[in-house]
């Protein structure tokens, strides 16, 4: 990463965001095979491969944040700085970012974006450089759909404001580097007004910022429903930028041996015996990988997890899959659907196979219903007709971008 860019973006990514449901911050929910944070990462490098990159997180999100970082090509993760941590408020957050960026070298500009928005792209940011260069401070705003009223304490309308005057206002909003620090400092000692935004830092240190072109597309995600939206969008987006469909195959063999459970895509299922092998032995799971692999044509198993390592004694199957899923997601592919089928006369597959569902969309990223399981018999034929042991098939169907290989 260059040390001193002539563009520098700041991404805020520190909040809790309750609104969007329980469970982890939405930065770190996945949405569409990664997470929200690694998706808005990845189109901000696209989008100004040039710029500096700087995130600020929660103090309590770092191993968070490391996951998502992983998520990236190595080369983009190089060009992202250290992590800076927030405050107690966004404004705050925003002020612990821009300090850092001073430390590392001042930019002519700052865009300062949130988390929650993936779908930034190049067209938008370039607005927003061209804005910060002729205003010093400007933010991008949608024309509003619907009529607004202004209402009193008792709900009573006061004024409907003429809508062709008003704007919903985005981010990434842009700034000459010195003008929004300087401005975010003074903000610091002004304890009589709340913030909402960096342009009301902006305007409250006296500095008249301007609207230019947002993009209806980069919305934020505040609550499941705009999760939901976003899903849509992704897949509108996978269909067209994602044209090279491929298949890969998957088969795995394991042997019953003294226990009392297996293990089928992640969950312990109780058995009179456990499944033999160097790892869990996680059939199903093994069959997936290999499927997914052959699908991006890297090997299989064994190439890059050979049963010679000892440090594979015993490993969890899911290290195999979720690594078979980030080599499809370094490529720019999406995993499109999984089919696979579990083959034994016990135990039965059928009363764990929602469980088995969701545990393999959860290690690979991916929507529940992208995934199916299937089980049969042999009609007591040949060595699971036989018990002893358990055999699985699976294909998986991965999109590609056209220029990859």
């Amino acid at each position: 990463m260059n040390a001193t860019p002539s563009v520098a973006l700041l991404v805020v990514a520190g909040g809790r965001g309750a609104r969007a449901g329980e469970g982890l911050p939405k930065q770190y929910r996945r949405l569409g095979g990664s997470t929200l944070l690694a998706r808005t990462l990845t189109n901000l490098d696209a989008a100004a491969p040039e710029a500096g990159l700087t995130v600020v997180i929660h103090p309590d999100d770092a191993a968070l944040y490391a996951r998502s970082l992983a998520e990236l090509p190595p080369e983009n993760r190089a060009r992202i700085a250290p992590p800076v941590f927030g405050g107690a408020t966004r404004q705050e957050s925003v002020r612990n970012g821009l300090e850092a960026i001073a430390r590392i070298g001042s930019p002519e500009i700052v865009l300062i974006h949130d988390a929650a928005r993936p779908f930034v792209d190049a067209a938008l940011i370039a607005r927003a450089v061209a804005a910060a260069r002729d205003h010093g401070a400007a933010a991008p705003g949608v024309p509003l759909n619907d009529t607004v009223k202004e209402i009193d304490a008792r709900g009573a309308v006061t004024a409907t404001p003429d809508r062709a005057r008003l704007r919903a206002v985005q981010t990434p909003q842009a700034f000459n580097f010195k003008l929004i620090r300087d401005a975010h400092r003074a903000a610091a000692d002004d304890d009589s007004r709340a913030f909402t935004d960096d342009a009301m830092i902006a305007e409250a240190a006296g500095h008249t910022v301007y609207i230019f072109d947002g993009d209806p597309i980069n919305f934020k995600l505040t609550t499941p429903e705009d999760f939901a939206r976003a899903m849509e969008q992704i897949g509108k987006i996978s269909l067209a930028a994602l044209p090279d469909v491929r298949t890969g195959q998957g088969y795995d063999v394991h042997a019953f041996d003294a226990g009392d459970h297996i293990w089928l895509g992640g969950v312990a299922i109780p058995h009179t015996h456990k499944l033999a092998g160097h790892s869990d032995a996680d059939v199903l799971m093994h069959a997936i990988t290999d499927a997914v692999l052959g699908a991006i044509a890297e090997g299989d198993i064994g190439a890059h997890f050979p049963p010679s390592d000892p440090q594979w004694k015993g490993a969890a199957s899911s290290i195999f899959l979720d690594h078979a899923c980030k080599l499809t997601r370094v490529r720019g592919g999406v995993i499109a659907h999984i089919d696979a089928t579990v083959i034994c006369e016990a135990p039965k597959v059928g009363p764990h196979r929602d469980a088995i569902r969701e545990s393999l969309a959860r290690i690979m990223g991916v929507e529940t219903n992208r995934i199916a399981i299937k089980a049969t018999t042999t009609e007591k034929l040949g060595f699971t007709g036989r018990r002893e042991g358990i055999a699985a098939l699976a294909i998986a169907t991965v999109r590609l971008p056209a220029q990859d290989f």
